[in-house]
Parts: structure tokens; sequence; C-alpha cells
């Protein structure tokens, strides 16, 4: 056999194995079309200092000049909050909640207001249970923000998407509400 024959065979062989392998077994592709898709709201209230009741979130660390009240200076640079917020069907604070949200925020920018969001969506209903886990960027001054999906558990085991972010309500330094649209484009 010739060195060209054999580089030939070689190659077709990388081929057909490295093919075989880079597609999971007996898993299809979707279209761009979401296999599961819902639209939840969370509604954060942070603690002030003086809502200490009906808080749910607090300033967990914060930078020299800043307090754990009060949302630092210079859009908030350097505050680190945590929640458990309820999750509800639609925006209003007072329905039943199916869920909760709970995770983390950072302020990461001091020029921009922005954050870098770490949570999951605890949900308990008739119609879903399990978590659904998020993470990333949230560039807070643009209307809608995407953060992925990079997991979860129960019915969303091991679901993968984006969920849309956009903040629905602010009310100053103490409240404001998220509209968050998941897609989720992989479901087990």
């Amino acid at each position: 056999m010739g060195v060209m024959k054999v580089v030939s065979v070689l190659v077709f062989l990388f081929l057909c194995v490295t093919g075989c392998t880079s597609a999971a077994p007996g898993r299809r592709m979707r279209g761009r079309q979401p296999c599961k898709q819902l639209v939840l709201y969370f509604h954060d209230i942070i603690y002030n200092g003086k809502n200490a009741k009906n808080a749910t979130s607090a300033i967990v660390g914060a930078p020299a000049w800043g307090n754990k009240t009060i949302l630092a200076g210079q859009n908030h640079f350097g505050d680190l909050v945590i929640f458990d917020d309820p999750i509800t069907l639609d925006n209003n604070l007072h329905s039943q909640p199916v869920g909760r949200a709970q995770g983390f925020y950072l302020y990461d920018k001091k020029e921009i207001f922005t954050a870098w969001l770490a949570f999951s969506f605890v949900l308990n209903t008739t119609d879903y249970k399990g978590t659904l886990n998020f993470a990333g960027a949230d560039p807070l001054m643009n209307k809608t923000r995407d953060i992925s999906v990079i997991g979860g558990t129960g019915d969303f085991f091991m679901a993968r998407g984006i969920a849309t972010v956009m903040t629905d309500a602010f009310e100053g330094e103490v409240y404001f509400r998220l509209r968050v649209d998941v897609k989720l484009y992989e479901c087990w």
C-alpha cells in the first residue's frame, strides 16, 4: 500500500471515530424551538435597616466605603447580596408563590450599573417540581438581558437554555421585580 492510501485510510478512520463520538447516543438535535418554556416573576425586597420583617435579600459583603444596610455608591460596586425571593406566575407580589429564587448577585463594575448572578429557582407546584439553575452577567441598564440556564433537577433534570430577564418594577433601593422568560433547549 502506498503512503497516500495509508494516510487516506487513517484520515477516514479518524473522521469516522470523531464523528461517531461527537453526539450523545440516542439523542437527536432539536431545532431552534424550545422544548419547554415558562414565564415567572421574582420579587426582591432588599433589607434597608428598617424592614427586617419582610426583607427577602440582604447585603452580606460591602466595600470599605459602603455598609450592609444601604447599597454602596458608585453603581453599588462591591456589594454582594444574597436572596431568598418568592416566585409568582404573575407580577403581583401577593400572588400565591410557586417557589423561591435563591442565590446571590454582586455588583461588579464601577463605571456601569451591572451585576453578576448565580441563583436557582426552587419550584414545588403541581405543574413543576425541581430546580432550575442560572448564572451570568446582568447588564442592568439593558431593557432585556439573557442569563444562561446551566442545569436543573426534578422536572428540569440537566436542562439548559436561556432566561431572558427584564426588570418589571423598580421601587428605589428597596424593591424590584424581574420577569424571567425561560426557554429550555435541552430537556431530558
